[in-house]
């Protein structure tokens, strides 16, 4: 059974970091592109980047493209994305996904940005 479990998320305030994870099992990670989505309150899923199965190459949306730093551990089955210089219009819920663009079916991780 594929399971992504999100972890890392929670309240910040503007201009700080987080550094989100997500856990992969029940399929081979290493053969996937594996991408982060997130869905701010009211809002549809907004893409926010992808990296390739072997972590060489990494796609950002404009809106988080040099804030936001995506990385993998294969060996580990990790994904992580780390949020820098954060804005309040980065609150959202943060889904990781190796089906991008269909709708993530993983819990999530919360990240909530305010002063």
């Amino acid at each position: 059974e594929v399971q992504l479990v999100e972890s890392g998320g929670g309240l910040v305030q503007p201009g700080g970091s987080l550094r989100l994870s997500c856990a992969a099992s029940g399929f081979r990670f290493s053969d996937y592109d594996m991408t982060w989505v997130r869905q701010a309150p009211g809002n549809g899923l907004e893409w926010v980047s992808t990296i390739n199965s072997g972590g060489s190459r990494r796609y950002y949306g404009d809106s988080v493209k040099a804030r936001f730093t995506i990385s993998r551990e294969n060996a580990k089955n990790m994904l992580y994305l780390q949020l820098n210089s954060l804005k309040t219009e980065d609150t959202a819920m943060y889904y990781c996904t190796k089906d991008y663009p269909s709708d993530p079916r993983s819990q999530g991780t919360q990240v909530t940005v305010s002063s």
